[in-house]
């Protein structure tokens, strides 16, 4: 199993930057694919953005140009550097991680998610 601890939201101006961690920890043979997720009040929860074990990354065409995904994989992290921040990207943001267990199954898991307020 893994458990996912996200940290860094919080409340910025319109135009203003935040950076998004997630720390990955427990036992589990490789972490593959680690991600952003979001979730707007009434909305359903929508993909980010996310990064391969191997550095390959994924964007919605709504953060395009403004976030960024990088991982850590000695300290089993994944950052969300977001900048140009807009009052739409409010929302709860989720960490996503794809493991492999130690029974070589894959497994995924969310984080507890972190309040990220954009004000106008």
């Amino acid at each position: 199993q893994v458990r996912l601890v996200e940290s860094g939201g919080g409340l910025v101006q319109a135009g203003g930057s935040l950076r998004l961690s997630c720390a990955a920890s427990g036992t589990f043979l490789r972490l593959n694919d680690m991600g952003w997720y979001r979730q707007a009040p009434g909305k359903q929860r929508e993909f980010v953005a996310t990064i391969t074990s191997g550095g390959t990354t994924h964007y919605a065409d709504s953060v395009k140009g403004r976030f960024t995904i990088s991982r850590d994989n000695a300290k089993n992290t994944v950052y969300l550097q977001m900048a140009s921040l807009k009052p739409e990207d409010t929302a709860v943001y989720y960490c996503n991680a794809v493991i492999t267990t130690i029974n070589f199954r894959a497994d995924a898991s969310w984080g507890q998610g972190t309040q990220v307020t954009v004000s106008s």
